[in-house]
Order: C-alpha cells, then structure tokens, then sequence
C-alpha cells in the first residue's frame, strides 16, 4: 500500500489529530518565503509588443497563481501587430522595463532579463570585427572568416551578429549600449541572464595566435602543422588539450566574467547556463550568482500511468540527466551560492498536451540533482482580448493564461515553493568530490583539426556518459552515494582540514576522488599533494594518470609527473589498490541504501537537523524500513503535495534506525531530523479496498467547442468514446455516483480515495463537501473520518482534460492563430505544426474508482 496510508495505519490517531501541534510547526513553511521560494517563469515578449495594461493583468495573475518572478526575454513578434513593436532598449522599452519592476515590486514578483533578445549575445551594435569567427586550414594555411550566425529568434532592434566569445575587449563593447540605456535608472533587474551557449562554428578571435603562444609557450603555427598532419596521434592529441584549454580559457577571461562583473558593479546578480560551450562546464557556471542547468525532454520515467509524447525522439534530443544537471549545482554548493536555476520542461511533450502529472516528475529529479530555484519555460506575453491559444512561444510547455492547466496552476506551484523553502535554507551534506578531467575530453580527435568540443545537456552520451569519470558518477548516483563534481581550478581553493577532510568554503567532504584519467596538469597534483599533507583521503580509481598537460616539453614533464604520482600514492592517507568503494569505506563515505530501493534523493543539513528529499521516479518500491546515513534521531515526514506531516516509526536494527516509509511510484516526500528521539511505534498490516461500481453520470460543465450531452456509463473510459462532438471536447466534465458502504468499512478513520487514470486533473466533492485535488500520480486523496457515510454517499469528480482535442477542431477551422515571426509555431519534431492530423487524447476517469483502509 502507498505512502498515503501509511500515516492512517502506523500513526495512532491522536499523532494524527495533534498534528498540527505538535509536529507540523517544526515544518512548516514559514509565511514570509520571499520570492525565490516560489517557481518563477520566463516571459517571452513577441516583438516587445507590450502595454502597461497587459502587463499588469499578467503578473497579477503571476502573483495570484504563487509564481516568485519572470524572466523577460525579447523575441520575434506576431503578424498584424507591427505597429506595436516596441525597438529593443529604446527609451520606451526602458520605461517598459521600470514598469514591469514596479509592478513586480507591488505584487512581490522579482524581475530578471537577458542581456539581449533572443540568444546568444549580439545584436544591431556587433561590427564585424566584434563577431563571432571561425579558422580552417586551407592548402596549409590558416583561413579566417566569420561565421555570420546571426542572433537566434531576436526581437525587433536585437537583429543582428552573433559577438566573438573570444575576443578581448568584445563585451565591454557590447554592455555599452546597456550602459545606455539603463544609466541613472532607479530600478534594475534583479539579475541578467546568459542563455546557453549556442555559438555555432565559433573557434577563432584575431588575438588568437598571440594568446595561444603565450600561454602554451609555443607558436599557433606549429599547433596547426601538427594538427594538420605532421604530428604523431599522442602528439595531435597534446596540441588538442592546449588548443581547447586556450579557448576555454578566453571564454571565461574575455566573455564571462566582463559581463558578470559589469552586472555585479551595477547591483545586478547573474543566471547563467554554461552547457554547451567549449570550456570546462564547472569553471564557467562557478563565475555566476546563479548557475542554471537546462531540463529539455522527457526522462522518460518508469513511473506507472505516466505518459510519454509517442513524437518525442530521443536519439534526436537526448534526454535529461542529472548528472549532468550536477555540472551547475556542484559549483553552487562548494562556493556555498544559496541559488540554482533551471530552464524547466522546455519540450516535454508536444503543445497543448502537457498535463501537470508530467511535470511534477521533472521537477523532481531537478530537486534531487541540486537544483532549488525552477524557472518554467515557459509563459509568452499575450493581450488580454487575444482569443485562445493566445500567443505562444515555439519550443516550450505553456504555463501561460489559455494554459489547460491554469485552473489548477497553484497547485504546482505550491508544491514547488514547500520543497524549494527548505532546499534553500539548508545546505547540502554530500561526501565526496569527483574530480572532473576535461583535458581528456580536450584530447579527443575531431571531425576537423580546428574541431572543439561543446559539452551540451542533450546528447550527454557523447562525452559524459563514456569518459570514466561519467561511468563513475553513474555508479555513485546509482549506488547511493552523495557527491559534487571538482574542477582543476576549484581544487586551488579547496583547504584541508585537521580531521582529513576537504573544506570547499560551501560544504566538507570526507574524499576526493579522481577517476582513470590518461592526463594530468602539474598544477593539479600540486594540489593533490598540498592535500594529502593535510592527511585528506584521495581516492585514484583505475589507471593512474601517466601524462602531463600540454605539448611543450612532455615528455620531461610526463615523467616527473610519473616520478611524483608514485610518491604520492605511497601515503597511507592515498588509496590506489582494489575497489574504490573500499576507498570510500575507510574515508567513511558510505551509500545510502534507499538508492538501491529505486529512491532518488538529496541529502543536505537544515540548521542543526539532516534533511532529505525523495523522490520516487521508478516502479520498484512501495513501502518498507529505510535507513538514513545522517538520521541519529527521530525524523518528521512531510508531503509536499498538501504539507500533512507525521512522525515516521522507527526500529532499531543491528544499532542502526530504521525508518517506516510508504512512498508510491511518482510520489516524494521531505524528511527533517526531529530534535527529541521518538519512541519505536508499531507497523499494521496492510489494508483492503473497496470498488465504487455503479450508474456513474456524466455531465459536461465548460469548456470549447461546446458541452456535449449528458451521458450515463457503468464502466468508466475515456469520455471521447461517446458520440456527438465529445472527441473534440475540451475542459471540464463532472461524474457523480451515489453508492452505499458495507458494515465492515470503518467509518471513523481516514479512507483513501484512489481515482486511478485521471486524465487530467480531479477536483473531489463527497457528500457536498470538497475533498481536494489530484493532479499528479497516483491520485489519490484522504477522505477525513466521518466524511463517508453508511448509505447514500455522493461522489462528485470534476475532471479537467488537456486542450488537445479541441486544437484538432480549432486548427482545422481556424490556422489563423499561428501568426508569429521567425520560425511561427513548430510541433515537438521541429515540423509545421497541425493538429488536425491527431487522433483524440484519451479523457476522463479510465479505470475503476476504489476506497483503501
């Protein structure tokens, strides 16, 4: 039986009524969230075409629906609007802007924006010698030229070249028209944003050649010849690391830290998504405030019910990862930054059939991967009088005003704010450092000489999950382990302490682990051996690293390298010989072994008491005794759903706590350290169910075309079965039933109504009271004792459905709607979008209505 009974059959009633005395004040959230607690949205304004009207309708519905803040971003614009557009950073899109922070100020929504339209940098003000450029090599000789990437889906007045990321001087450049515009402003956002590294062909800046010699020790010239043919493979792939290593190094001297200093200078915080560039993710997302991953696809769950978009392709897009959303929360939590962002649901299913049940898993795994500060992706701008859909982004799940899901919006979000309140007051407690070696990565052979490496979050196959550190991490996440991914330059900043453990400023880890990597710069074991001094377990896992960094003089340095590995490895503190997970052991990092339960979780510390949030995102558990590596005491369950919490029973076994926890697939729960120990408390079988079977009437009460006829079913389907213009019936449609109990149903306790497939979302009333809410998997609710009665019960579901169906009519009769700019509206295979051509989503109530107890 689920989670959601385990509080009626484990927890005496009197835990349950005093409750809300006794154990719910230790953890509850407090009123005063602030607003990063809350999930905030980007906003695409099409063409600027906005006013101040619309713009306060929208955020009030913003605030009044629990959303934190907007992110502004300027794009393409609608046809038949010109006349509105508003010319990006023009003294009325400034006034637009102070506006829009005024209102956000009234109705306590924060305000963030790009640093320019569309993405990436560039615009109108980017020359050609400012932009982005490219080098092949042509009958032996360097070719130069520009890539002419021009600035994806801009905004009117941000058209314009794609800026060089590599050249010295470029960003200064192009902040002086911000400087501009926002000069003597009373209000600025509160951060600038950098969306994903999307510079395409980019490999070249015409200081090049100057810095590469300068900071390799030779010239560029003799890096091409040998890349060209004339070295050897081991020495092509040296040339390789120093190429790559001079760009990312440009990338983040010469592109991201200007822009984020010059926002820093002016009170700004930066947001920042790193993936996809050609550096070393950990170092570029650790220059920003905020480092924020991306959530794009579907993870595809085992979670029963749940669905996925059969177009969804995954060998074209990938799928998320959270190993690889840790590139952006492991530089967070050892710099100590209370903030991680992600761009959230960004395609998960195709438009007009996201149902809230699908998204609340991807957050999920954001939670557990690190992440406490979502960013939907997204709500576009759109008039107050523009008929449904309204105005819609191309590539995004609408959390806009003509959403399926807004009705019941709250609901998501409230659920988000619970668990984001506590992941951003407490601090996490991972054990381990897994050092990340890119030059490896670096080293790898290109399509081309000039070939880099772009290291994205969709096709993580491609250079995560075949290095051996991506192997590794795969294990530890898998196994249970906690842990954050360490960079060569992160490493400079790590102290050790007297117990022999490592201080990142943000956090303490028990050991550092260094996966089979061939390539090693000097400066990192400098620093592995500054490290093991200190008595700090270091952990080599496979083949030691044989080879330095960089092609000038290796072949010496390789073997000093060598000569000072053997040394190092002969320390008692610096393990080399049989598992690294005996490593682990004798550094006291252990797994935690609701990992092995198909649980996915994380740990961390909420002022003196452990913390962990846990997800269920597979179909392998239910319910059982769990231990928790840093619960020494009793511990307080929290649902996040509806904030009901209870005191979890507890067993000693072996010396060790256990905890009873119920957790269906697709549920999560919060479980916070309690400060007095609780006393063992006993576990009752499990319970029986009862199916409400019967004339169930079906009576459509709004939505579009129209509400078709009333209609009478016995056994519950899919509501687009029935005749008249049902299939293409969108919104919302109630079932009643009247049934009676039998004698050996108690009626004084709490019974679980299970609703089964909802398709979409229920609303429950029971005997004329409101029972709640289901909008996610498993669906089901508690009925309070004495809800039920022994004969004449009357069950009221209201079930809202997706948009779909009715897009097949609409966008039959009426393709007028798809009127924007650019690349219009595309569906999830980046084809013309058409939804006539689709079959009706199934609706309704599917499956059999039952009660447990």
């Amino acid at each position: 039986m689920a989670y959601i009974l385990a509080c009626i059959r484990v927890v005496p009633r009197r835990t349950c009524l005093l409750q809300a005395l006794l154990l719910l004040p230790a953890f509850e959230v407090s009123g005063q969230s602030g607003d990063t607690q809350k999930p905030w949205t980007y906003w695409w304004w099409m063409g600027s075409a906005a006013n101040r009207a619309d713009i306060t309708w929208q955020m009030e519905r913003f605030a009044a629906k629990g959303l934190g803040g907007v992110h502004i971003i300027p794009i393409y614009g609608a046809k038949g609007y010109e006349s509105q557009f508003v010319p990006f950073l023009s003294r009325e899109w400034v006034d637009l802007l102070q506006f829009t922070i005024g209102e956000g100020r009234r109705l306590g929504l924060g305000v963030d924006m790009t640093t320019g339209t569309g993405w990436p940098f560039g615009g109108p003000d980017v020359t050609p010698g400012m932009a982005a450029m490219k080098w092949k090599v042509e009958n032996g000789e360097v070719v130069t030229g520009m890539t002419k990437q021009m600035v994806k889906r801009a905004a009117p007045g941000g058209e314009g070249l794609v800026l060089d990321p590599f050249g010295s001087g470029n960003m200064e450049k192009y902040l002086l028209k911000f400087e501009h515009a926002f000069g003597g402003l009373d209000a600025l956002p509160r951060s600038f944003y950098n969306d994903s590294y999307e510079v395409y062909g980019a490999n070249w800046t015409p200081g090049l050649a100057a810095e590469f010699e300068e900071r390799r020790g030779y010239p560029f010239a003799g890096a091409v010849r040998m890349l060209s043919g004339k070295g050897s493979a081991e020495e092509k792939a040296l040339v390789r690391i120093d190429y790559r290593q001079t760009l990312a190094e440009l990338l983040r001297e010469h592109y991201t830290m200007p822009w984020v200093e010059w926002s820093r200078q002016r009170g700004m915080k930066t947001r920042l998504q790193a993936h996809g560039s050609p550096a070393n993710l950990l170092d570029i997302y650790a220059c920003a405030d905020i480092p924020e991953t991306e959530s794009f696809g579907t993870s595809q769950f085992p979670i029963p019910g749940l669905r996925v978009d059969p177009d969804f392709e995954e060998e074209r897009f990938g799928k998320p990862n959270p190993l690889a959303m840790k590139m952006a929360s492991s530089p967070a939590h050892l710099a100590g930054k209370p903030l991680v962002s992600s761009e959230t649901t960004t395609w998960l299913a195709n438009h007009f059939k996201v149902s809230l049940s699908q998204i609340k898993p991807q957050i999920d795994e954001l939670f557990v991967s690190g992440i406490n500060h979502i960013f939907y992706h997204g709500t576009t701008y759109t008039p107050r009088d523009e008929p449904f859909p309204g105005w819609l982004f191309y590539a995004s799940t609408n959390y806009g005003p003509h959403s399926h899901f807004d009705k019941h919006f709250h609901l998501l979000n409230a659920y988000a704010t619970r668990i984001q309140t506590y992941l951003q007051q407490s601090v996490p407690k991972n054990d381990i450092l897994l050092y990340f070696p890119v030059h490896d990565l670096w080293a790898e052979a290109g399509e081309e000489p000039e070939s880099i490496r772009m290291l994205d979050v969709h096709h993580t196959e491609k250079w995560l999950a075949k290095l051996p550190f991506g192997i590794i991490a795969k294990n530890l996440w898998e196994e249970g382990y906690t842990f954050d991914y360490i960079s060569d330059n992160q490493l400079k900043a790590v102290k050790g302490t007297a117990d022999g453990r490592l201080d990142t400023g943000g956090g303490i880890y028990k050991a550092l682990l260094v996966p089979a990597c061939a390539h090693l710069p000097e400066s990192t074991l400098d620093e592995l051996k500054r490290l093991s001094e200190k008595g700090t377990r270091i952990i080599f896992e496979g083949p030691l690293p044989d080879r330095a960094t960089g092609w000038a003089g290796n072949a010496e340095r390789s073997a000093k390298l060598r000569e000072e590995i053997a040394l190092l490895v002969k320390k008692e503190n610096v393990f080399t010989s049989g598992s690294w997970r005996n490593g682990l052991e004798a550094a006291g990092a252990a797994p935690e072994m609701i990992a092995g339960k198909g649980l996915q979780f994380i740990r961390k510390e909420y002022g003196n008491r452990a913390f962990y949030f846990i997800a269920n995102l597979s179909n392998h558990f239910e319910e059982g005794w769990i231990r928790l590596n840093n619960v020494t005491r009793a511990a307080t369950a929290s649902e996040p759903l509806t904030g009901r919490a209870h005191r979890l029973p507890v067993r000693e076994t072996n010396g060790a706590l256990e905890f009873f926890l119920g957790l269906l697939p697709g549920e999560s729960v919060m479980i916070l350290e309690e400060e007095q120990t609780g006393d063992p408390e006993p576990v009752q079988p499990a319970g029986h169910s009862f199916s409400l079977t019967g004339s169930w009437k079906l009576t459509f009460t709004e939505g579009q075309p129209r509400l078709p006829r009333p209609a009478v079913m016995q056994d519950l389907r899919s509501w687009t079965t029935l005749p008249d213009s049902a299939a293409y019936f969108s919104g919302t449609a109630v079932y009643s039933l009247q049934f009676d109990l039998p004698d050996d149903i108690p009626l004084n306790r709490e019974i679980v109504l299970d609703l089964g497939d909802v398709r979409e979302v229920a609303e429950v009333k029971l005997n004329g009271k409101e029972a709640g809410t289901a909008w996610s998997i498993p669906f089901r609710l508690r009925l309070p004792a004495g809800a039920l009665k022994r004969k004449r019960n009357v069950l009221e579901i209201a079930v809202t459905n997706l948009s779909a169906n009715y897009m097949r009519l609409l966008d039959e009769k009426r393709p007028g709607w798809k009127k924007f700019y650019d690349i219009n509206i595309v569906d999830i295979t980046y084809e013309p979008f058409n939804a006539a051509r689709w079959e009706p989503m199934p609706s309704g109530l599917l499956t059999g209505v039952k009660l447990l107890y």
